[in-house]
Order: structure tokens, then sequence, then C-alpha cells
């Protein structure tokens, strides 16, 4: 009775098919799972679709990545109404400026000799939402670094010579965009956004939930923001973010496993 909140497909930056997900998770013997990929809802039908046909029920989620005082924090949705044609519009928005930047850095990296090419980048993202996990793969797969870490570091991480800032929604736009489709807003690892103040501030605005137990996180951490949600009366979730196989920490599904309990906290925050 497992669950895994936080997983992401071929649709946003992950290296396995929405299908590819749900197959998985079926083998590996989860109950249900979410689908939260980065900015998009165009991972959600398809898993849907696969795990009909078997006992794994697909929750549809997304992760909007926010901007706030020179910080970056994701905001998980759950049970969000993935066919709001206001939700489509405002991602379809994101999509452009995501590729409106990625267009930028390739060109800033060709400025400085590392000669990959847009149609590189296209064919390694596929039909998915281009970000810079799809740069970094072109990157190694010409053979100027050897890891993710040391793309990041060297080329397009934040400070870094060909990174592009974009622009993101606020966490309270999202958490507003998210209500709106009837889905329950939840702070993404709160562990990695450096800043508890911040944390407890956006609490305040209308989240629902706080990814507890999260892959990165500490004993310690868990501890502290499972403390934090029961003192705000906030459902306590977790999930491992996976990526697939194929990006920087290989596959995560499997290694973060929830009470199915957790899920039937969500749906009565619906």
């Amino acid at each position: 009775m497992s669950v895994d909140l936080h997983i992401h497909t071929n649709a946003s930056d992950g290296s396995l098919s929405p299908g590819e997900v749900v197959k998985k998770a079926i083998d590996l013997g989860y109950k249900a799972i979410a689908i939260t990929d980065h900015d998009t809802v165009a991972g959600i039908i398809p898993a849907l679709q696969v795990a009909r046909k078997s006992s794994l029920e697909v929750i549809p989620g997304i992760e909007i990545n926010t901007d706030i005082e020179d910080r970056e924090l994701h905001i998980l949705g759950y049970f969000i109404d993935y066919t709001k044609p206001d939700l489509l519009k405002e991602l379809s928005s994101l999509k452009k400026m995501r590729e409106k930047r990625a267009r930028k850095m390739v060109q800033k990296l060709r400025n400085m000799g590392i000669n990959i090419e847009w149609e590189e980048v296209i064919n390694i993202a596929g039909q998915g939402t281009i970000g810079r996990s799809h740069i970094c793969q072109a990157i190694i797969n010409k053979g100027y670094a050897d890891s993710w870490k040391e793309v990041f570091e060297k080329y397009i991480g934040k400070n870094s010579p060909a990174y592009v800032p974009r622009k993101k929604l606020t966490p309270l736009k999202a958490i507003k965009l998210i209500k709106e489709c009837s889905g329950i807003p939840v702070i993404a690892h709160p562990g990695l956004v450096g800043d508890d103040d911040l944390v407890k501030w956006i609490i305040k605005h209308g989240i629902e939930g706080l990814e507890v137990f999260y892959y990165e996180h500490s004993e310690e951490e868990c501890q502290k923001y499972l403390n934090m949600a029961k003192e705000n009366n906030l459902v306590v979730t977790g999930g491992s973010d996976d990526h697939g196989p194929g990006n920087k920490d290989g596959l995560r599904l499997g290694k973060i496993r929830l009470d199915y309990t957790v899920v039937e906290e969500l749906r009565k925050r619906v």
C-alpha cells in the first residue's frame, strides 16, 4: 500500500515516458503515484491511460517552479483539474519562456566554444518541456563534460557563465493557480529552499501540505519539517523526485515509500 508523490516523466525533464513510469511503479508494487512534471501536465493523460489496465492509482499533479527573494521555491499541486483552460494558458506561457531561455543559453555556450546545436537539445527533450537538463545532456554527449555536476558548476548553474535567468511565477501565484484548479498546494523539498523563515511565511499563504519525507532530506530535516507540518495542520507528504535512470542520481523510484493514508489525507482537502 505504498505511494510516491513526486515523480517526473519525459514530459518535462525525466528520462522515462509516462507509460514507462507507470509500468515501473507497478513492478515495484506501488499502490499510487503522482505525476508531477515541471510546469506541464502533458504526462498525466498518457500515465492514466496505461494505469487504467492495472490497480495503480495515478494522481494528477504538477510541480511549479517559482521565485521569491532571489530563492527558488517549488510548489507541488495534487488532484488538479489538468484540463482547466486558465491553467493550460499559463503553462503554455511558461513553456515559451523556457524555450526562449534555453535558446539564449545554447547561444552563450556556443560563444564560449561549447558547440552544441539547438536541434540536439530538441532531440533530447523530445515532446517534453525544454529545460537545463536537456542542455546538460547535450554538453555531456558532445564530450565537453563528464557529469551533470560538472556542467552545472562550469556552465549553466546559477552564476555560471552560460546561465540565463527566466521569468517564473511567484509562490503566491502558483498557490492561487493550483487552488483554482481544485488542487492541493504543497511545498516541495523545503530543505532545499535554504530559508525556513521563507518556508514558514509561504505556509501562511494557502499551503496545505509539506513534503517532509523527501529523498534528499536528512533524518534531522525530516523531523524538523514533520514538526512544522503538525504545528500548522498540514498534510505530511513525501516523494523521491524521481527523474528516471537517465538522470544524475539514477532511478529514485522505489526509494521513498509512504503509506496510502497520505493520499486519503490529501483527498480530504480537495
